[in-house]
């Protein structure tokens, strides 16, 4: 006796679970249910669950029947002869998709050599076991499962060639890599994906190696002269945009060259790169501050009307022009219109960005890390058949992590560039290290990967053999040049007086309390004082009471205290600002805090 439910409604109950439960997957084989109906027999609670709503989460597995495989050689002969498809082998009974609830029941096998008579199911591939990207990621049986997770999530945030149409396309923060490759060592998900169409990334010579300690902490060090030949070199893309506004009273915004009795004109030079419709000429050369779209705005209040009233209002200045730190050349220019029927400008703007230091780099096994060092390729190590890497990789990233995938996808794609093949790294089913060893002997070079090189200052020969070979690696969307901040002046903070936060509004690099216990460790206490008084204010403060007095201007502004009033002596205090808008608070809740002055020395 068991209770049914279907999408959690109780509808009755039966007295033979197993036979029900069996009759319903036979009839979803043949066709006469639908495919989506998943069942789940609960033995402990005695309960059948019958769901066909959507939104669950279904893979699909291989149907065993006493100990054999539903699917069969004439299966894979048909499929590759295009003579069936996959949606035949589920309408066939062969294939069926399965809910979280109903492979509580199955018994799947990894393969076919693991079958018993006790399995239900068996994996389409060993690789189903992962998603789309991470079995992007070759040999990722050889790595731990959270370098696999990582290496999926930077394969997200490597440029690349996203899109066909992007000369078109108005996309924000968009990069494109100028020479993207397909990998030498590829999955096959690669070719199912359609991962050679839109590649991201290039395959460099990759010495694992120390070079003078550049490339420690996980830092990596190009070679300045395969920079300068074009190596993960890459477009940034960023739009602009203006429209023109309408507000009450019929007034609307006007996209134009400013004249000069606008309120707020700035001065010809600033808007010399526009044109006379307003917009700036393509391949302009843009800077911080430079306007890129001319407007002018209605008055914002009515006050803003001359003083005769007259129907004509002195219209304001409120051109777009490029923020902190943006830079670019005009690319394109767009003139269209919104959902709402504005005007609507956008104007593309376009920077060529050379690796530098601190350009992210990673590799497609969670091995990221940041540029140390550009050396000049007369200086970096070479080999004794003359081969000079692009990129020199700490040794050190290799033991703790244990991304084993790195090292072979080196040794697989030496034997790809030599061999003139792609190497297959597929999930628990690629190329295996012997074989590839082998190829690399019969290819004339060591089977262990590894070379005898040179140092290129003094052409003395490295005591060790140096491993290595080709792999793919990605350039990473986080450039230095989007994030490089600094600032010795500039605005402030309102509310506290301290400077603003953030890139786009000028603001600093906050010294928190981690920095400070360092600067107290090192006994630079001169260097704490001068770095903790971006906010310091001298308040006069009454020694009698401890209160913070005030300037009274009707006293040609006297410090008067606000107990005693002149009779008191007031003395002049540094105190951080902060501070001062805390007792400002506390003392606004009724609390009296009083301040004790002593003598400073």
């Amino acid at each position: 006796m068991a209770d049914v439910y279907i999408n959690a409604k109780f509808v009755g109950t039966i007295d033979d679970p197993t036979v029900f439960v069996s009759e319903i997957k036979d009839h979803r084989r043949k066709g006469t249910f639908p495919l989506e109906v998943n069942v789940y027999h609960d033995t402990v609670a005695q309960e059948v669950r019958i769901f066909s709503d959507e939104g669950r989460s279904r893979r699909p597995l291989i149907i065993i029947r006493e100990g054999k495989s539903l699917l069969t050689a004439k299966h894979c002969e048909q499929l590759k002869d295009g003579e069936i498809t996959w949606f035949d082998l589920v309408r066939q009974g062969v294939i069926e998709y399965l809910d979280a609830a109903e492979e509580e029941n199955a018994l799947v096998a990894w393969d076919e050599d693991n079958i018993t008579t006790d399995h239900t199911h068996m994996e389409v591939t060993k690789g189903s076991i992962s998603g789309v990207t991470a079995s992007l990621v070759p040999f990722g049986n050889f790595m731990p499962s959270q370098r696999l997770i990582i290496g999926s999530k930077n394969q997200k945030q490597a440029l690349g060639f996203y899109a066909a149409n992007y000369s078109l396309r108005m996309d924000m923060d968009a990069n494109i890599l100028h020479y993207s490759q397909a990998p030498l060592v590829r999955t096959k998900v690669h070719d199912v994906s359609g991962y050679g169409d839109h590649p991201s990334g290039q395959n460099m010579v990759v010495a694992v190696m120390c070079y003078d300690g550049y490339n420690m902490e996980d830092g990596v060090i190009l070679n300045k002269s395969s920079v300068e030949r074009g190596l993960a070199r890459s477009t940034y893309y960023k739009p602009v945009s203006a429209e023109e506004l309408r507000y009450s009273g019929g007034l609307i915004d006007e996209i134009s060259v400013p004249d000069k009795d606008v309120k707020g004109y700035r001065s010809e030079k600033d808007y010399s790169l526009l044109e006379g419709d307003g917009l700036v000429y393509p391949e302009a050369k843009l800077s911080e501050g430079d306007v890129v779209i001319g407007r002018t705005s209605p008055p914002r209040f009515l006050s803003s009307m001359d003083e005769y009233n007259l129907s004509a209002a002195t219209r304001r200045e409120s051109s777009i022009s490029l923020k902190h730190g943006d830079r670019g050349v005009a690319d394109f220019v767009v003139v269209t219109e919104n959902e709402e029927g504005n005007r609507l400008v956008q104007v593309r703007l376009r920077e060529e960005r050379i690796p530098e230091i601190g350009d992210k780099f990673t590799s497609r096994h969670g091995q990221k890390g940041v540029t140390g060092v550009l050396v000049p390729q007369q200086d970096i190590p070479f080999s004794v058949s003359g081969i000079v890497p692009d990129l020199i990789f700490t040794p050190h990233g290799i033991s703790s992590r244990m991304t084993v995938s790195h090292l072979i996808e080196l040794l697989g794609g030496k034997v790809g560039a030599l061999g003139g093949r792609y190497v297959d790294g597929t999930l628990f089913e690629s190329e295996t290290e012997e074989d590839l060893r082998t190829e690399l002997q019969k290819l004339g070079f060591r089977e262990d990967g590894t070379e005898v090189f040179h140092d290129g200052r003094t052409g003395r020969q490295m005591l060790a053999r140096i491993y290595v070979g080709s792999m793919y690696y990605l350039r990473l969307r986080h450039m230095v040049a989007n994030k490089i901040q600094a600032r010795a002046r500039g605005p402030i903070q309102l509310l506290t007086r301290q400077p603003t936060e953030g890139k786009a509004k000028e603001g600093g690099l906050r010294l928190g309390e981690m920095e400070k216990d360092t600067l107290i460790a090192h006994g630079a206490s001169l260097l704490l004082k001068e770095r903790f008084d971006a906010d310091k204010v001298v308040v006069p403060v009454c020694e009698k009471s401890g209160l913070m007095g005030f300037y009274d201007f009707r006293r040609n502004g006297k410090a008067i205290s606000p107990m005693f009033g002149e009779n008191s002596d007031l003395s002049n205090i540094e105190i951080s600002y902060a501070f001062k808008l805390m007792l400002d608070e506390v003392r606004s809740l009724g609390i009296y805090a009083k301040l004790v002055l002593n003598n400073k020395y």
